[in-house]
């Protein structure tokens, strides 16, 4: 059996207090409920393979999932990363997720939940905003063939304001470079190799894009983010907020 995940007591005492609190009868305790399910997406078993040192696995997911259904765990990871100082810098970037089988299936349909076809096949696209320490701010699903540049702008305006944005060359477009202006930000993106009229660009500052990229590595050593097993977008969009707290923001 794989080692037990538990949450530590610095973690604790940062999540127990945003925890929802219910009229109704005494429920098991939420550090092991928790616990249990952190070790589920980390290694990326099943949900009725969750170990009983955590309580029966329908209780810890029964737990995720209604929780989720009433965005409990989204509002939890805003409280717990809205109260930093505004970041002097954002980095924006994407990944692909492949979707396992027992990802299909969902009432809406597939592009509802955030499940489409690129390349890879069926896949599903992580859009992020983080600060220059690449902890996310912002955290996005769409189908895996969504065009980077049609996001960016939805994600600055749920974003704090910064000084600059440092992205890959697929957000250079004129339209995001004015955008970005427009909002007090300088852009720092390299210009595509078809580009006639080159903008600046500062190549010894966007070294530091790579702290989203180690971003995106801490979050897909969680097995169950790497690869998509939930059908509903909004399970697996907590799933995402619950791995990024233990990964980036609560290490």
């Amino acid at each position: 059996m794989s080692r037990l995940f538990w949450l530590n007591d610095d973690q604790w005492s940062k999540i127990e207090p945003l925890l929802p609190h219910y009229g109704s009868p005494p429920r098991v305790d939420d550090r092991r409920i928790l616990s249990g399910i952190v070790h589920v997406l980390r290694c990326g078993c099943r949900w009725c393979d969750c170990p009983a040192d955590y309580s029966p696995y329908t209780t810890v997911y029964n737990r995720f999932n209604r929780w989720s259904r009433k965005g409990n765990w989204q509002s939890i990871y805003a409280a717990l990363t809205g109260d930093e100082r505004t970041p002097r810098q954002l980095l924006a970037d994407s990944t692909h997720i492949k979707t396992h089988r027992s990802a299909a299936g969902a009432e809406k349909g597939a592009q509802c939940q955030a499940i489409g076809r690129s390349r890879g096949g069926r896949t599903t696209k992580i859009h992020a905003l983080s600060d220059g320490k690449g902890r996310p701010l912002v955290l996005a699903l769409t189908p895996g063939q969504a065009a980077d540049v049609k996001m960016l702008p939805l994600m600055l305006d749920a974003a704090p304001p910064a000084d600059e944005l440092l992205a890959d060359k697929a957000y250079d477009s004129d339209k995001i470079r004015e955008d970005l202006r427009g909002r007090g930000m300088r852009p720092v993106i390299p210009n595509k190799d078809d580009r006639k009229f080159l903008h600046p660009f500062d190549r010894k500052r966007y070294r530091s894009r790579n702290a989203i990229e180690r971003m995106f590595c801490r979050l897909k050593d969680f097995r169950r983010i790497a690869t998509r097993y939930d059908k509903l977008a909004r399970n697996y969009l907590a799933s995402l907020c619950i791995a990024a707290l233990i990964s980036c923001w609560l290490r």
